[in-house]
Parts: C-alpha cells; sequence; structure tokens
C-alpha cells in the first residue's frame, strides 16, 4: 500500500491529550492530517483493540490512513492500513508475512546504523529520532540534531523518512529541509486539546510553504 502524499506524520497519545484515540483521529483529521498513527503505551491490548476499532472505522468515513504503533495482532484484528514497529517489536519480515504485502510498515531507528540496516528490510518507510530533546518519550536515545538527520539521509537513500522527537511549529521546516520526508510533531499538537485542529492546520501549511 503506498504512502498518502502528506509531510505531516501524525501521532495520537491519550496521556499527553486526555482525549480517546478516536476523538484526536476526528480532530486531526479536521486539521487536515491524512496519516495518523494511534500509539498507546498504558491501555490493556482488549482496551486499545476497542480504540483502534473506533478509529479505523471514522477514518474509513474520511478517507484517511491508519498506522498502528507496536501491535501487530491488533493491526491486523481492527483492519489497519499499517503498522510501526519498534526495535524490540516483532521482525518486520514476519510481519509482512502475517500482514502481507499491501500493509504499511514501518520502522523505528535511533542511528544512521540501525537506518541504514532498517533499508534492507521489506518495510515502506523509517522513523529516525529523537531529532531534538523530547518529553513525550520515556528513557529516550540520544537526539541527533539536523546534523545527524542529513547523515541519515545520506545512508538510506530514497525510502521516505520520518523524523520525530521534539520537533515544533518552528522547527518543523528546517527538519523537512534537512532530508525528512515526513515530520511527526506529537506535544506541540496535543498539548492543548482545544488547539488540535488549528495547531495541525498550521502545520501542514507551513511544511507545504516549504517545499
Amino acid at each position: 500500500m503506498l504512502l498518502p502524499r502528506t509531510k505531516f506524520y501524525a501521532i495520537t497519545d491519550a496521556q499527553i491529550s486526555g482525549l480517546s484515540h478516536v476523538e484526536q483521529v476526528k480532530r486531526l483529521a479536521d486539521g487536515g492530517a491524512r496519516l495518523i498513527q494511534l500509539r498507546e503505551k498504558q491501555s490493556s491490548p482488549r482496551e486499545f483493540f476497542n480504540q483502534a476499532e473506533e478509529s479505523v472505522a471514522e477514518a474509513r468515513k474520511r478517507g484517511l490512513r491508519i498506522i498502528i504503533n507496536d501491535r501487530a495482532d491488533i493491526a491486523l484484528a481492527v483492519g489497519a492500513d499499517g503498522i510501526h514497529l519498534g526495535q524490540d517489536d516483532l521482525p518486520a519480515e514476519n510481519v509482512r508475512q502475517m500482514l502481507g504485502e499491501l500493509t504499511i510498515i514501518g520502522l523505528s531507528t535511533h542511528n544512521s546504523e540501525q537506518a541504514k540496516r532498517a533499508t534492507q528490510l521489506p518495510i515502506d518507510y523509517l522513523a529516525i529520532g529523537p531529532i531534538y530533546p523530547t518529553s513525550t518519550k520515556k528513557d529516550p536515545d540520544p537526539p541527533i540534531g539536523v546534523d545527524g538527520l542529513r547523515k541519515v539521509r545520506e545512508v538510506v537513500g530514497d525510502i521516505p523518512l520520518v523524523a520525530i522527537g521534539g520537533i515544533s511549529l518552528e522547527t518543523a521546516a528546517e527538519v523537512l529541509a534537512a532530508g525528512a520526508d515526513m515530520v511527526a510533531v506529537i506535544g506541540a499538537v496535543l498539548s492543548n486539546p482545544a488547539t488540535i485542529e488549528s495547531v495541525t492546520a498550521q502545520l501542514i501549511l507551513a511544511l507545504t510553504a516549504s517545499e
């Protein structure tokens, strides 16, 4: 399955936003998001399944793509468009066999060595980060900065690259200029539930203007 044409990779987080995943999907979509990852680290598998099922149903109404973080079983069960894997999750080769060729598979990487190895895997995009210091993840890896991002861009060739970690509305364009194809902004978008739509729209406008 092809990735949608977008420079903003939205990620939900119930702990930061205080909202259900489906409500976040609605607000992100209202702001213009076309690709949304559901990220859940606290809820039980059953609770996340229920939220993911509702979110996929909402996405189908709006023509959005939904990516599930970590849980290949939930991605398969709810008919999500893709799965995002971490370094300690199931191997990408096995997930590809499980979910098929039409499923989007992404992989988190944290340095140029991991990113280079990832290019040999059956994935559709890779994420690199954190770019800047971040508080949205427990025990984050060391920030690589925009110089590290440029190095990763060199070693991964043409594979779609998502930059993540500590990125704000003010820094998103420079991250894009350093080689990212898409930018994931979490805290700056979700920290105030009342402004999710407007900040998403501003971010997408800024990223589009930087082309």
